[in-house]
Protein backbone atom coordinates (compact mmCIF):
# COMPACT_ATOMS: atom_id res chain seq x y z
CA UNK A 1 0.00 0.00 0.00
CA UNK A 2 1.29 3.14 -1.02
CA UNK A 3 2.19 5.78 1.55
CA UNK A 4 -0.07 8.94 1.66
CA UNK A 5 1.23 12.44 -0.43
CA UNK A 6 2.16 14.93 1.88
CA UNK A 7 0.67 18.32 0.29
CA UNK A 8 0.25 21.26 2.38
CA UNK A 9 -3.63 22.33 2.14
CA UNK A 10 -3.99 25.50 3.29
CA UNK A 11 -4.10 27.43 0.07
CA UNK A 12 -6.03 24.47 -1.59
CA UNK A 13 -9.33 25.29 -4.18
CA UNK A 14 -12.07 22.78 -3.11
CA UNK A 15 -12.88 21.32 -7.14
CA UNK A 16 -14.50 18.47 -5.48
CA UNK A 17 -13.20 15.47 -5.74
CA UNK A 18 -10.36 17.30 -7.51
CA UNK A 19 -8.39 19.22 -4.72
CA UNK A 20 -6.24 21.33 -6.26
CA UNK A 21 -2.92 22.77 -4.22
CA UNK A 22 0.28 25.09 -5.42
CA UNK A 23 3.13 22.88 -4.63
CA UNK A 24 6.56 23.46 -4.39
CA UNK A 25 9.46 22.19 -6.93
CA UNK A 26 10.17 19.19 -4.14
CA UNK A 27 6.51 18.28 -3.79
CA UNK A 28 6.23 18.13 -7.54
CA UNK A 29 9.14 15.99 -8.00
CA UNK A 30 7.78 13.56 -5.33
CA UNK A 31 4.35 12.98 -7.58
CA UNK A 32 6.41 12.75 -10.51
CA UNK A 33 8.47 9.63 -8.37
CA UNK A 34 5.11 8.62 -7.48
CA UNK A 35 3.68 8.26 -10.78
CA UNK A 36 6.76 6.47 -12.02
CA UNK A 37 6.74 4.04 -9.44
CA UNK A 38 3.24 3.35 -10.07
CA UNK A 39 1.66 3.94 -7.36
CA UNK A 40 -0.19 7.16 -8.78
CA UNK A 41 -1.88 7.33 -12.29
CA UNK A 42 -1.37 10.37 -14.06
CA UNK A 43 -4.90 11.70 -15.46
CA UNK A 44 -3.52 14.79 -16.83
CA UNK A 45 -1.37 17.50 -17.42
CA UNK A 46 -1.03 21.20 -18.91
CA UNK A 47 -0.32 24.66 -18.51
CA UNK A 48 -2.51 28.05 -17.75
CA UNK A 49 -0.44 31.22 -18.36
CA UNK A 50 3.03 30.69 -16.21
CA UNK A 51 1.43 27.78 -14.06
CA UNK A 52 1.59 24.16 -14.62
CA UNK A 53 -0.62 21.53 -13.55
CA UNK A 54 -1.03 17.80 -13.10
CA UNK A 55 -4.22 15.64 -11.85
CA UNK A 56 -3.66 12.49 -10.52
CA UNK A 57 -5.58 9.33 -9.17
CA UNK A 58 -4.49 6.57 -6.29
CA UNK A 59 -5.38 3.40 -8.28
CA UNK A 60 -5.53 2.35 -4.68
CA UNK A 61 -7.43 4.71 -2.30
CA UNK A 62 -9.36 6.28 -5.46
CA UNK A 63 -8.07 10.04 -3.94
CA UNK A 64 -7.87 12.51 -6.64
CA UNK A 65 -6.00 15.66 -6.37
CA UNK A 66 -4.52 18.42 -8.70
CA UNK A 67 -1.24 20.17 -7.86
CA UNK A 68 -0.18 23.16 -9.78
CA UNK A 69 3.68 25.02 -9.88
CA UNK A 70 5.01 28.08 -10.43
CA UNK A 71 6.80 28.51 -13.60
CA UNK A 72 6.73 32.31 -14.38
CA UNK A 73 10.58 31.64 -14.60
CA UNK A 74 9.81 30.33 -17.34
CA UNK A 75 10.59 26.66 -16.62
CA UNK A 76 9.67 23.49 -14.65
CA UNK A 77 10.18 20.09 -13.57
CA UNK A 78 10.04 17.58 -16.18
CA UNK A 79 7.32 15.16 -15.22
CA UNK A 80 8.23 12.93 -18.85
CA UNK A 81 11.95 12.28 -17.71
CA UNK A 82 10.61 10.33 -14.86
CA UNK A 83 6.89 9.11 -16.53
CA UNK A 84 6.71 8.73 -19.93
CA UNK A 85 2.99 8.79 -20.68
CA UNK A 86 3.51 13.07 -19.51
CA UNK A 87 6.02 13.26 -22.37
CA UNK A 88 3.85 13.89 -25.14
CA UNK A 89 1.84 16.48 -22.83
CA UNK A 90 4.73 18.46 -21.85
CA UNK A 91 5.41 18.98 -25.53
CA UNK A 92 2.20 20.22 -26.39
CA UNK A 93 2.57 22.36 -23.15
CA UNK A 94 6.13 24.06 -24.38
CA UNK A 95 3.96 24.55 -28.00
CA UNK A 96 1.15 25.97 -26.69
CA UNK A 97 2.57 28.51 -23.51
CA UNK A 98 6.61 28.31 -24.39
CA UNK A 99 7.45 27.17 -20.65
CA UNK A 100 10.33 24.57 -20.50
CA UNK A 101 10.36 21.19 -19.37
CA UNK A 102 13.37 21.09 -17.50
CA UNK A 103 15.54 17.29 -18.19
CA UNK A 104 12.58 16.27 -20.90
CA UNK A 105 13.25 13.34 -22.93
CA UNK A 106 11.83 14.93 -25.94
CA UNK A 107 12.37 18.46 -26.95
CA UNK A 108 10.32 18.17 -29.95
CA UNK A 109 7.62 20.25 -31.25
CA UNK A 110 4.34 18.33 -31.35
CA UNK A 111 1.12 20.22 -32.57
CA UNK A 112 3.41 23.34 -33.69
CA UNK A 113 4.31 21.91 -37.11
CA UNK A 114 6.13 25.34 -37.79
CA UNK A 115 3.53 26.97 -39.63
CA UNK A 116 2.00 29.28 -36.35
CA UNK A 117 1.51 32.90 -37.26
CA UNK A 118 5.19 34.32 -36.28
CA UNK A 119 6.86 31.23 -37.07
CA UNK A 120 10.08 31.98 -39.45
CA UNK A 121 9.81 29.98 -43.06
CA UNK A 122 12.85 28.41 -42.04
CA UNK A 123 11.25 26.65 -39.33
CA UNK A 124 8.67 25.61 -41.59
CA UNK A 125 11.00 24.31 -43.99
CA UNK A 126 12.74 21.94 -41.16
CA UNK A 127 12.03 18.28 -41.57
CA UNK A 128 10.72 16.15 -38.43
CA UNK A 129 13.05 14.18 -36.88
CA UNK A 130 12.04 11.14 -35.99
CA UNK A 131 13.61 8.89 -33.76
CA UNK A 132 16.00 6.84 -35.58
CA UNK A 133 16.19 3.25 -36.05
CA UNK A 134 19.78 1.03 -36.57
CA UNK A 135 19.47 -2.31 -37.91
CA UNK A 136 20.51 -4.60 -41.58
CA UNK A 137 17.40 -4.80 -43.83
CA UNK A 138 15.56 -2.18 -42.53
CA UNK A 139 13.30 0.53 -44.52
CA UNK A 140 10.54 2.45 -43.67
CA UNK A 141 6.93 3.01 -44.89
CA UNK A 142 5.62 6.52 -44.87
CA UNK A 143 1.75 6.87 -44.20
CA UNK A 144 -0.07 9.96 -44.15
CA UNK A 145 -1.23 12.44 -43.37
CA UNK A 146 -4.11 12.52 -46.16
CA UNK A 147 -5.17 9.15 -46.23
CA UNK A 148 -7.96 6.95 -48.44
CA UNK A 149 -11.24 7.98 -47.14
CA UNK A 150 -13.07 10.50 -45.11
CA UNK A 151 -11.22 10.22 -41.57
CA UNK A 152 -9.18 12.92 -39.89
CA UNK A 153 -5.00 13.35 -40.83
CA UNK A 154 -2.30 11.80 -39.14
CA UNK A 155 0.98 10.70 -40.09
CA UNK A 156 2.33 7.25 -39.70
CA UNK A 157 6.12 6.35 -39.55
CA UNK A 158 6.96 2.60 -40.45
CA UNK A 159 9.88 1.31 -40.23
CA UNK A 160 9.99 -2.94 -40.92
CA UNK A 161 11.99 -5.61 -41.74
CA UNK A 162 10.34 -7.20 -44.54
CA UNK A 163 6.39 -7.31 -43.68
CA UNK A 164 7.19 -6.82 -39.83
CA UNK A 165 6.60 -3.76 -38.14
CA UNK A 166 10.27 -3.16 -36.16
CA UNK A 167 8.81 0.65 -35.31
CA UNK A 168 6.16 2.91 -35.16
CA UNK A 169 6.02 6.47 -34.88
CA UNK A 170 2.91 8.57 -35.45
CA UNK A 171 2.85 12.15 -35.76
CA UNK A 172 -0.01 13.89 -34.55
CA UNK A 173 -1.15 17.80 -34.21
CA UNK A 174 -2.75 18.47 -37.78
CA UNK A 175 -6.23 18.39 -36.62
CA UNK A 176 -5.38 21.19 -33.39
CA UNK A 177 -8.20 23.39 -33.66
CA UNK A 178 -6.83 25.74 -30.21
CA UNK A 179 -10.54 25.31 -28.19
CA UNK A 180 -8.29 26.06 -24.83
CA UNK A 181 -7.94 29.70 -26.45
CA UNK A 182 -11.45 29.63 -28.30
CA UNK A 183 -12.86 29.23 -25.08
CA UNK A 184 -10.93 31.68 -22.93
CA UNK A 185 -13.53 34.98 -22.40
CA UNK A 186 -16.14 33.09 -24.08
CA UNK A 187 -19.35 32.90 -22.41
CA UNK A 188 -20.11 29.82 -20.86
CA UNK A 189 -22.93 29.06 -23.39
CA UNK A 190 -20.59 29.45 -26.26
CA UNK A 191 -17.95 27.77 -24.66
CA UNK A 192 -20.78 24.59 -23.74
CA UNK A 193 -20.82 24.36 -27.77
CA UNK A 194 -16.85 24.46 -28.72
CA UNK A 195 -16.40 21.29 -25.59
CA UNK A 196 -19.17 19.64 -27.91
CA UNK A 197 -16.98 19.86 -30.75
CA UNK A 198 -13.55 18.84 -29.85
CA UNK A 199 -14.22 15.16 -30.83
CA UNK A 200 -17.50 14.96 -32.70
CA UNK A 201 -18.04 11.23 -31.90
CA UNK A 202 -18.25 11.86 -28.05
CA UNK A 203 -20.04 15.08 -28.12
CA UNK A 204 -22.25 13.98 -25.03
CA UNK A 205 -19.02 12.63 -22.94
CA UNK A 206 -17.56 16.45 -23.57
CA UNK A 207 -20.73 17.93 -23.33
CA UNK A 208 -21.04 16.40 -19.43
CA UNK A 209 -17.58 16.88 -18.89
CA UNK A 210 -17.46 20.80 -19.33
CA UNK A 211 -21.04 21.15 -17.81
CA UNK A 212 -20.17 19.55 -14.62
CA UNK A 213 -16.77 21.04 -14.15
CA UNK A 214 -19.00 24.50 -14.75
CA UNK A 215 -21.59 22.83 -12.65
CA UNK A 216 -19.01 22.29 -9.46
CA UNK A 217 -17.25 25.79 -9.94
CA UNK A 218 -20.52 27.57 -9.80
CA UNK A 219 -21.92 26.05 -7.33
CA UNK A 220 -24.97 24.75 -9.15
CA UNK A 221 -26.92 21.35 -8.79
CA UNK A 222 -28.88 20.58 -11.73
CA UNK A 223 -32.52 18.66 -11.32
CA UNK A 224 -32.86 14.82 -11.33
CA UNK A 225 -34.41 14.52 -14.47
CA UNK A 226 -31.51 16.50 -16.21
CA UNK A 227 -28.81 13.84 -14.61
CA UNK A 228 -31.06 11.12 -15.94
CA UNK A 229 -31.42 12.34 -19.44
CA UNK A 230 -27.40 13.07 -19.48
CA UNK A 231 -26.70 9.67 -18.75
CA UNK A 232 -29.27 7.84 -21.43
CA UNK A 233 -27.78 10.36 -24.15
CA UNK A 234 -24.32 9.30 -22.96
CA UNK A 235 -25.38 5.29 -23.03
CA UNK A 236 -27.14 6.00 -26.14
CA UNK A 237 -23.75 7.44 -27.60
CA UNK A 238 -22.08 4.43 -26.33
CA UNK A 239 -24.21 2.35 -28.01
CA UNK A 240 -23.71 3.84 -31.52
CA UNK A 241 -20.00 4.33 -31.35
CA UNK A 242 -19.17 0.60 -30.46
CA UNK A 243 -21.55 -0.65 -32.93
CA UNK A 244 -20.27 1.40 -35.55
CA UNK A 245 -16.74 0.43 -34.14
CA UNK A 246 -17.52 -3.42 -34.51
CA UNK A 247 -18.55 -2.78 -37.94
CA UNK A 248 -15.67 -1.11 -38.85
CA UNK A 249 -13.07 -3.30 -37.68
CA UNK A 250 -14.69 -6.78 -38.89
CA UNK A 251 -15.27 -4.93 -42.01
CA UNK A 252 -10.69 -4.22 -42.38
CA UNK A 253 -10.57 -8.09 -41.57
CA UNK A 254 -12.45 -8.41 -44.73
CA UNK A 255 -15.89 -9.57 -43.46
CA UNK A 256 -18.65 -6.85 -44.71
CA UNK A 257 -21.41 -8.97 -43.27
CA UNK A 258 -21.00 -7.51 -39.88
CA UNK A 259 -20.39 -4.21 -40.92
CA UNK A 260 -23.76 -4.11 -42.69
CA UNK A 261 -25.57 -5.54 -39.34
CA UNK A 262 -23.62 -3.49 -37.06
CA UNK A 263 -24.72 -0.31 -39.02
CA UNK A 264 -28.18 -0.76 -39.15
CA UNK A 265 -28.44 -1.35 -35.54
CA UNK A 266 -26.52 2.13 -35.24
CA UNK A 267 -29.03 4.33 -37.81
CA UNK A 268 -31.94 2.64 -35.71
CA UNK A 269 -29.57 4.64 -32.34
CA UNK A 270 -28.79 7.29 -34.06
CA UNK A 271 -32.23 8.07 -36.02
CA UNK A 272 -34.36 7.66 -32.78
CA UNK A 273 -31.71 10.29 -30.99
CA UNK A 274 -32.62 12.48 -33.74
CA UNK A 275 -36.46 12.41 -33.46
CA UNK A 276 -36.48 12.69 -29.25
CA UNK A 277 -32.71 15.16 -28.94
CA UNK A 278 -33.45 16.96 -32.35
CA UNK A 279 -30.05 15.85 -33.77
CA UNK A 280 -28.78 12.26 -34.23
CA UNK A 281 -25.50 13.07 -32.02
CA UNK A 282 -27.44 14.30 -29.75
CA UNK A 283 -25.03 17.91 -30.26
CA UNK A 284 -25.83 20.84 -28.21
CA UNK A 285 -28.61 18.17 -26.14
CA UNK A 286 -26.27 19.00 -22.78
CA UNK A 287 -25.62 22.35 -21.13
CA UNK A 288 -24.23 23.99 -17.91
CA UNK A 289 -27.13 23.54 -15.15
CA UNK A 290 -28.98 20.65 -17.31
CA UNK A 291 -29.96 19.26 -20.46
CA UNK A 292 -31.82 21.56 -23.91
CA UNK A 293 -34.27 18.74 -24.66
CA UNK A 294 -36.84 16.69 -23.18
CA UNK A 295 -38.73 13.49 -23.58
CA UNK A 296 -42.48 12.61 -23.33
CA UNK A 297 -44.40 9.14 -23.09
CA UNK A 298 -43.98 8.18 -27.19
CA UNK A 299 -40.22 8.64 -27.25
CA UNK A 300 -40.04 6.39 -23.95
CA UNK A 301 -42.14 3.71 -25.83
CA UNK A 302 -39.72 4.15 -28.34
CA UNK A 303 -36.83 3.31 -26.84
CA UNK A 304 -38.38 0.61 -25.52
CA UNK A 305 -39.32 -0.87 -28.20
CA UNK A 306 -35.90 -0.04 -30.17
CA UNK A 307 -34.28 -2.40 -26.44
CA UNK A 308 -36.33 -5.16 -27.64
CA UNK A 309 -35.36 -4.78 -31.36
CA UNK A 310 -31.84 -5.10 -30.05
CA UNK A 311 -32.41 -7.90 -27.54
CA UNK A 312 -34.35 -10.07 -30.68
CA UNK A 313 -31.09 -9.12 -33.43
CA UNK A 314 -28.03 -8.66 -31.27
CA UNK A 315 -27.54 -11.72 -29.88
CA UNK A 316 -26.95 -13.00 -33.79
CA UNK A 317 -24.32 -10.06 -34.54
CA UNK A 318 -22.39 -11.55 -31.30
CA UNK A 319 -22.99 -15.44 -32.70
CA UNK A 320 -21.65 -13.96 -36.29
CA UNK A 321 -18.76 -13.05 -34.53
CA UNK A 322 -17.73 -15.28 -32.41
CA UNK A 323 -18.64 -18.32 -34.75
CA UNK A 324 -16.51 -17.48 -37.34
CA UNK A 325 -13.06 -18.90 -37.87
CA UNK A 326 -11.49 -16.70 -40.58
CA UNK A 327 -12.46 -13.85 -38.65
CA UNK A 328 -10.96 -15.17 -35.65
CA UNK A 329 -8.00 -15.88 -36.91
CA UNK A 330 -7.51 -12.57 -37.88
CA UNK A 331 -8.09 -10.97 -34.83
CA UNK A 332 -7.42 -13.23 -31.71
CA UNK A 333 -3.54 -12.58 -30.86
CA UNK A 334 -3.31 -9.50 -33.01
CA UNK A 335 -2.27 -5.85 -31.77
CA UNK A 336 -1.54 -7.39 -28.18
CA UNK A 337 -1.37 -4.70 -24.87
CA UNK A 338 0.12 -6.04 -22.54
CA UNK A 339 -1.37 -4.91 -18.85
CA UNK A 340 2.01 -3.08 -17.85
CA UNK A 341 1.76 -0.64 -20.34
CA UNK A 342 -2.05 0.00 -20.16
CA UNK A 343 -1.09 0.35 -16.35
CA UNK A 344 1.42 2.31 -16.84
CA UNK A 345 -0.27 4.85 -19.32
CA UNK A 346 -3.76 4.89 -17.47
CA UNK A 347 -5.34 3.34 -20.71
CA UNK A 348 -9.17 3.93 -20.44
CA UNK A 349 -12.02 2.83 -21.52
CA UNK A 350 -12.34 -0.77 -23.93
CA UNK A 351 -8.34 -0.74 -24.92
CA UNK A 352 -7.39 -0.50 -21.07
CA UNK A 353 -10.58 -3.24 -20.14
CA UNK A 354 -9.21 -5.55 -22.79
CA UNK A 355 -5.78 -5.34 -21.13
CA UNK A 356 -7.57 -6.26 -17.69
CA UNK A 357 -7.04 -2.55 -16.53
CA UNK A 358 -10.02 -2.60 -13.98
CA UNK A 359 -10.88 1.52 -14.06
CA UNK A 360 -14.62 2.91 -15.35
CA UNK A 361 -14.83 6.15 -14.21
CA UNK A 362 -18.60 5.17 -13.73
CA UNK A 363 -17.46 3.02 -11.42
CA UNK A 364 -14.12 5.00 -10.18
CA UNK A 365 -15.27 8.39 -9.51
CA UNK A 366 -19.45 7.43 -9.17
CA UNK A 367 -21.71 10.84 -10.22
CA UNK A 368 -25.41 10.75 -10.11
CA UNK A 369 -27.41 8.63 -11.44
CA UNK A 370 -24.51 5.71 -12.08
CA UNK A 371 -23.71 6.07 -8.11
CA UNK A 372 -27.72 3.96 -8.38
CA UNK A 373 -27.73 2.15 -11.04
CA UNK A 374 -26.28 -1.76 -11.21
CA UNK A 375 -23.73 -2.93 -14.41
CA UNK A 376 -20.46 -4.79 -14.90
CA UNK A 377 -17.16 -3.33 -15.99
CA UNK A 378 -16.28 -5.80 -19.05
CA UNK A 379 -12.60 -7.39 -18.49
CA UNK A 380 -10.75 -9.33 -21.25
CA UNK A 381 -6.96 -9.76 -20.72
CA UNK A 382 -5.23 -10.78 -23.68
CA UNK A 383 -5.27 -7.14 -24.67
CA UNK A 384 -5.38 -8.05 -28.73
CA UNK A 385 -7.80 -7.04 -31.35
CA UNK A 386 -10.37 -9.89 -30.01
CA UNK A 387 -10.41 -8.54 -26.98
CA UNK A 388 -10.93 -5.30 -27.93
CA UNK A 389 -13.96 -6.28 -29.71
CA UNK A 390 -15.39 -8.36 -26.96
CA UNK A 391 -15.24 -5.80 -24.72
CA UNK A 392 -17.40 -3.17 -26.79
CA UNK A 393 -20.18 -6.46 -27.25
CA UNK A 394 -20.59 -6.59 -23.77
CA UNK A 395 -20.43 -2.67 -22.92
CA UNK A 396 -23.29 -2.45 -25.66
CA UNK A 397 -24.91 -5.34 -23.66
CA UNK A 398 -24.52 -3.34 -19.96
CA UNK A 399 -25.78 0.02 -21.89
CA UNK A 400 -28.50 -1.89 -22.96
CA UNK A 401 -29.66 -2.51 -19.26
CA UNK A 402 -28.48 1.03 -18.22
CA UNK A 403 -30.74 2.32 -20.49
CA UNK A 404 -34.07 0.24 -19.05
CA UNK A 405 -32.86 1.13 -15.77
CA UNK A 406 -33.04 4.87 -16.66
CA UNK A 407 -36.18 5.23 -18.14
CA UNK A 408 -37.71 3.07 -15.03
CA UNK A 409 -36.30 5.87 -12.44
CA UNK A 410 -36.69 8.81 -14.44
CA UNK A 411 -37.74 11.20 -12.48
CA UNK A 412 -40.37 14.58 -13.53
CA UNK A 413 -40.02 17.94 -12.68
CA UNK A 414 -37.64 20.38 -14.73
CA UNK A 415 -34.78 19.39 -17.36
CA UNK A 416 -32.65 22.92 -16.67
CA UNK A 417 -31.73 25.43 -13.69
CA UNK A 418 -29.88 28.88 -14.44
CA UNK A 419 -26.33 28.85 -13.72
CA UNK A 420 -25.41 31.91 -11.44
CA UNK A 421 -21.99 32.49 -12.38
CA UNK A 422 -18.87 33.14 -9.96
CA UNK A 423 -15.28 33.14 -9.68
CA UNK A 424 -14.68 29.54 -9.11
CA UNK A 425 -12.69 26.38 -10.41
CA UNK A 426 -14.33 23.17 -11.25
CA UNK A 427 -13.12 19.57 -12.25
CA UNK A 428 -14.65 16.41 -14.05
CA UNK A 429 -14.31 12.90 -15.22
CA UNK A 430 -17.02 11.19 -17.55
CA UNK A 431 -16.35 8.09 -19.51
CA UNK A 432 -16.88 8.36 -22.74
CA UNK A 433 -17.37 5.73 -25.52
CA UNK A 434 -13.07 5.46 -25.56
CA UNK A 435 -12.81 5.76 -22.18
CA UNK A 436 -12.09 9.18 -19.63
CA UNK A 437 -12.22 12.51 -20.84
CA UNK A 438 -11.39 14.66 -18.14
CA UNK A 439 -12.23 18.26 -17.72
CA UNK A 440 -10.80 21.32 -16.11
CA UNK A 441 -11.91 25.48 -16.13
CA UNK A 442 -12.34 28.60 -14.27
CA UNK A 443 -15.03 30.50 -14.35
CA UNK A 444 -15.61 34.33 -14.01
CA UNK A 445 -18.38 36.52 -12.17
CA UNK A 446 -19.29 37.79 -15.94
CA UNK A 447 -20.23 34.36 -17.24
CA UNK A 448 -16.81 33.71 -19.34
CA UNK A 449 -14.22 30.84 -19.28
CA UNK A 450 -10.69 32.20 -17.45
CA UNK A 451 -9.25 29.36 -18.63
CA UNK A 452 -10.12 25.51 -19.70
CA UNK A 453 -8.55 22.15 -20.20
CA UNK A 454 -9.81 19.31 -21.74
CA UNK A 455 -8.22 15.72 -22.01
CA UNK A 456 -8.94 13.53 -24.41
CA UNK A 457 -8.63 9.74 -23.78
CA UNK A 458 -6.49 9.17 -26.74
CA UNK A 459 -3.60 11.31 -25.54
CA UNK A 460 -2.80 8.43 -23.43
CA UNK A 461 -3.96 5.35 -25.90
CA UNK A 462 -1.91 6.82 -29.28
CA UNK A 463 1.27 5.66 -27.65
CA UNK A 464 0.24 2.65 -26.82
CA UNK A 465 -1.08 1.66 -30.23
CA UNK A 466 2.68 1.97 -31.22
CA UNK A 467 3.22 -0.49 -28.92
CA UNK A 468 0.88 -2.74 -29.82
CA UNK A 469 1.73 -2.73 -33.49
CA UNK A 470 5.49 -3.89 -32.78
CA UNK A 471 5.79 -7.17 -34.70
CA UNK A 472 2.76 -7.40 -36.26
CA UNK A 473 2.67 -7.66 -39.92
CA UNK A 474 1.84 -4.41 -42.03
CA UNK A 475 -1.01 -5.65 -43.62
CA UNK A 476 -2.87 -6.23 -39.88
CA UNK A 477 -2.25 -2.45 -38.91
CA UNK A 478 -5.40 -1.13 -40.64
CA UNK A 479 -7.01 -3.67 -38.36
CA UNK A 480 -5.06 -2.97 -35.12
CA UNK A 481 -5.50 0.74 -35.62
CA UNK A 482 -9.13 0.33 -36.12
CA UNK A 483 -9.40 -1.77 -32.79
CA UNK A 484 -8.03 1.47 -30.90
CA UNK A 485 -9.98 3.85 -32.77
CA UNK A 486 -8.07 6.68 -31.09
CA UNK A 487 -9.73 10.36 -31.77
CA UNK A 488 -7.51 12.47 -33.71
CA UNK A 489 -9.30 15.62 -33.00
CA UNK A 490 -9.60 15.12 -29.30
CA UNK A 491 -6.06 14.40 -28.82
CA UNK A 492 -4.88 17.51 -30.74
CA UNK A 493 -7.75 19.78 -29.48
Amino acid sequence: MSEPIDIPTADAMRTHPWLRVMVSREVWERVGHRLAEGTLTLVSHWADGATVHTAWRDPHSGDTGIISLDATNGFFPSLGGMHSPAIRLERAIRDLTGLIPEGAPDPRPWLDHGRWPGKSKAAASQPYAFLAVEGESLHQIPVGPVHAGIIEPGHFRFTCSGETIVRLETRLGYTHKGVAALMTGAPLAQASKLAGRVSGDSTVAYAIAFAQATEVACACEIPPRAVHLRALMLELERIANHLGDIGAICNDAAFSLMLTNCAILRERVLRLAGQMFGHRLMMDCVRPGGVATDIGPKDIKQIGKLIAHFYRRFPAIKALYEDTASLQDRTVRTGVLRYHLAEQFGAGGFIGRASSRNFDARKALPSPPYDKLKFDIALMFRGDVDARIRVRIAEIEQSLSLVKQLLAGLPGGDIIVPVAAQDGEGAALVEGFRGDIFAWLRTSKDGTVSSCHLRDPSCFQWPLLEAAVENNIVADFPLINKSFNCSYSGHDN
